[in-house]
């Protein structure tokens, strides 16, 4: 198993956190794998696959996890053929369950503003967090993008974020007038406040100079959305969601929309033309030959 994760970090470039899944995934099938007394890849089935997949549905985890989970055993065993070790994989035979495709939450423009109003930037927390809701929805970033940006990737002089996303790719993300405005003001402001005498390459900052959480960034928009009369099912990567939506409803093309995201695959893009029917009739209404 440390020779298979070795092989995708570096051939992959996966984050820690990617890595760590990976980990987990193969360290619980080897456990179950165990407990059915197999000692060698070599002795594992279909059918103990099969059976290992029963157990977790039984568990009651999604589809969406079995199924990554089943990914995560499958490169490994994959691996294993590439490298001999094995005569030929357990997993060959064996498809991903159905997951559907769940619809992501999207906000209306009224509502991302509503939103985006809440923080008390008189405050220097407030201005901070103005700055980061306006950075998520301006520029369509990954919540650990948010909280991982540095200093060094932000260029207001050009308008722009230098972002490192999954895989270590890297994408340049204009910023908008709103969001160039609320994250130069806080930088002037309201972060030296927050730094007091620390030093921080990270951009968004605590109270004690120290980077933002996910967990605390989930709690802060769930604290906003709320008291704009939001749904509580708000969170970090709804904006990335209304982001991509927005720009589609205005017109943007769909490839364009896919670099901004950092998708490599533009199938993932595709599930925000489906979000919006009314925008869809009006395409068509407009382009095709025959209305």
């Amino acid at each position: 198993m440390d020779d298979y994760l070795a092989f995708v970090l570096v051939e992959k470039g996966l984050s820690r956190k990617t890595l760590e899944a990976y980990s987990f995934d193969l360290i619980e099938f080897s456990s179950f794998a165990e407990s059915l007394k197999l000692k060698t890849p070599e002795e594992v089935h279909t059918r103990h696959v099969l059976k290992w997949l029963k157990h977790l549905k039984e568990t009651g985890i999604s589809a969406t996890s079995i199924s990554r989970k089943l990914s995560s055993v499958r490169g490994f065993f994959r691996f294993l053929l590439l490298e001999n070790r094995i005569s030929a994989s357990p997993t060959a035979v064996i498809g991903n369950p159905k997951t559907g495709r769940k619809l992501p939450l999207v906000l209306t423009t009224r509502e991302v503003e509503r939103l985006l109003d809440q923080p008390d930037t008189s405050k220097p927390t407030g201005l901070r967090d103005r700055a980061m809701l306006e950075v998520l929805y301006s520029c369509g970033l990954r919540a650990t993008e948010a909280v991982s940006l540095l200093m060094s990737q932000i260029n207001l002089q050009g308008g722009f974020l230098k972002i490192t996303g999954k895989g270590n790719k890297e994408r340049v993300v204009p910023l908008g007038d709103e969001a160039k405005y609320w994250l130069e003001k806080y930088i002037q402001k309201a972060r030296p406040h927050l730094l007091k005498k620390a030093k921080s390459h990270y951009c968004f900052v605590g109270t004690r100079g120290r980077p933002l959480s996910r967990q605390r960034l989930w709690q802060i928009i769930k604290q906003y959305s709320l008291r704009a009369g939001l749904s509580s099912k708000v969170y970090p990567h709804c904006l990335r969601h209304c982001f991509a939506t927005h720009l589609l409803e205005g017109g943007a093309d769909l490839r364009a929309v896919q670099i901004l995201l950092g998708h490599s695959d533009i199938g993932t893009t595709q599930i925000y033309t489906h979000l919006d029917t009314g925008y869809l009739r009006k395409v068509h209404r407009k382009f095709h030959p025959r209305p």
